[in-house]
């Protein structure tokens, strides 16, 4: 494929005015490989890991969601000299697609949607809230990582679901005034659980996001790289 037409259909896919202010710069084609490519690779992040494996794979294109090159960069040492001469050698585009996919369509917040069989759906300004009619256990179990709940949750009718980092006040009083009864995302602060109008389900990061780069994988036949973050959990 031209990396050119890659472009073209990742655009209409998630386009670019849909990203936050904070993530200009940093979405897009970050790294420039070969012109012409056959194989794509896809995964949540760009970790030398997810690297190493595409290259593996011969890919010629490596769609993440999360930059790895997140601060502007004045000198290039370290592990991020290391992960950049390895992308480089193997002349491997990198493209990242990160907040206008949270708000696309079809982005990141409908496939977490469709993992948990939510129906009935309304848009937040980031995430959605639809009804539930799966209890949290069930939620634990799609998603593949433990949760904690904060607060009374009850039996949950409607759910707003925030993938990512997504426990901010202004959006949990906004999923309050859609009619949600929970709110499930990650990262949770303390101070912000401690004044949530709505009981809290955190899950990781990892998680809520991944399903939606898995699924844009399935859909376009590339191959999905997992590097899931290891986990332990202690009684």
């Amino acid at each position: 494929m031209d990396v050119k037409v890659f472009i073209q259909e990742m655009e209409r896919l998630a386009p670019p005015d849909l990203a936050e202010d904070f993530d200009e710069g940093k979405i897009g084609l970050i790294v420039e490989g070969a012109p012409e490519f056959d194989v794509v690779c896809c995964a949540l992040d760009a970790t030398p890991a997810v690297v190493n494996e595409a290259i593996r794979l011969n890919a010629g294109m490596l769609v993440v969601h999360h930059t790895p090159l997140w601060a502007p960069l004045t000198a290039l040492t370290g592990p991020v000299a290391t992960l950049m001469r390895d992308v480089l050698s193997a002349q491997m585009n990198v493209w990242v697609m990160h907040t206008n996919f949270d708000h696309a369509p079809e982005g990141v917040n409908n496939a977490l949607a469709e993992l948990l069989s939510l129906s009935d759906t309304v848009p937040l300004t980031l995430g959605l809230v639809g009804t539930c009619t799966i209890t949290p256990a069930e939620i634990s179990r799609r998603l593949g990582c433990p949760l904690r709940i904060w607060g009374e949750a009850g039996t949950i009718r409607r759910l707003a679901v925030i993938a990512g980092s997504g426990f901010d006040p202004a959006f949990l009083h906004e999923a309050q005034e859609k009619g949600a009864e929970a709110v499930l995302s990650a990262e949770l602060k303390h101070s912000v659980m401690r004044s949530s109008p709505l009981p809290c389900i955190e899950a990781t990061h990892y998680a809520l996001e991944a399903p939606a780069m898995r699924r844009l994988a399935s859909r376009r036949g590339w191959q999905y790289i997992e590097d899931e973050p290891r986990l332990k959990t202690v009684p």
